[in-house]
């Protein structure tokens, strides 16, 4: 049997395997400056929860703001009132393994870029103790799996995640189904609840009035954070000679000009610009992640240092 391409189809071996590089950022509210995170003051989850554990003498250091001043006045003596982190919350994570994501020009697919980013994000969920669910879509189907603390959880939505990735191919012939993302966002409103998180995980191919519709819907009671999944070709188209352009059934032949490219270059960049600035309306910060490097590597530039 010949040995599958992991830079055309994931690999459930490397994923796992990336669960020892899914450190160095987070994904919580407080950010360090030079994050694209940072800022989220209006953010729904400011840092985590509190649980309340214990009342006791005030000790020196301690915040003032922690005082119980019933129980001050009652005994007069200062206490205060000490509370822990509430370790779980749900990440939802939407991963889109539609037609559109198998492409890619020098590295990697982006359908392959999106399932190790699956990967990171739910071994960082797990590995600070919170909840991880998914809803992971193609062109036809939409599959729910809900949020739980465990490693199976997660190697269930990984898989889910792979039947999907090894399945796309250039001999299918069925069109892109634009309004698939739409009907896979309404399956997550469904499962997210009240301050929780989602991780949007495409290249966001399709988005409309009825995608930031649901999003702010969602953002209203969650954080969200969105990446958006691109191949440099999306970006930059190359200008040495002229290329062939195939949907797998028809071709044409193109001639760069400089017009068409820079058209090309501007169509892109104000398509990226126009979804920032509407997702950032309602809070939602958008990574860029590209198909070249390292997905773990641009998670830590863009998001920050963290252990």
């Amino acid at each position: 049997m010949a040995a599958v391409d992991n830079r055309i189809y994931a690999q459930l071996s490397d994923l796992v395997r990336l669960q020892h590089e899914a450190r160095g950022f987070s994904f919580l509210p407080q950010q360090p400056i030079s994050s694209v995170l940072a800022g989220r003051h209006n953010s729904r989850l400011r840092g985590r929860g509190l649980n309340f554990e214990e009342l006791r003498h005030y000790r020196t250091g301690d915040d003032i703001r922690t005082l119980d001043w019933k129980v001050t006045h009652r005994t007069r003596k200062p206490h205060v009132r000490v509370y822990t982190e509430e370790r779980e919350r749900s990440v939802i994570m939407l991963i889109d393994q539609r037609r559109a994501m198998f492409f890619g020009s020098k590295e990697k697919m982006k359908s392959v870029v999106a399932a190790e980013l699956a990967a990171i994000s739910g071994w960082r969920t797990l590995g600070v103790g919170d909840r991880i669910g998914a809803v992971v879509f193609n062109d036809e189907r939409i599959v729910q799996i809900k949020p739980q603390r465990n490693r199976n959880t997660l190697l269930r939505i990984l898989r889910q995640v792979l039947e999907f990735n090894h399945a796309l191919g250039s001999e299918q012939r069925e069109g892109f189904n634009e309004g698939q993302l739409d009907l896979a966002l309404k399956e997550v409103e469904k499962l997210m609840g009240h301050d929780n998180l989602l991780t949007l995980i495409s290249d966001l191919s399709g988005w409309g009035e009825g995608t930031i519709a649901s999003i702010t819907r969602i953002a209203r009671h969650n954080d969200v954070i969105s990446s958006l999944i691109y191949d440099p070709m999306e970006r930059d188209l190359p200008d040495a000679r002229p290329w062939v352009v195939s949907d797998g059934a028809l071709q044409i032949q193109v001639r760069p000009e400089t017009a068409l490219l820079d058209q090309f270059s501007a169509n892109f960049q104000n398509r990226v610009d126009y979804l920032q600035t509407e997702l950032h309306k309602h809070k939602v910060p958008v990574l860029p992640l590209d198909t070249v490097l390292p997905v773990q590597q641009q998670l830590r530039s863009m998001i920050g240092s963290h252990r």
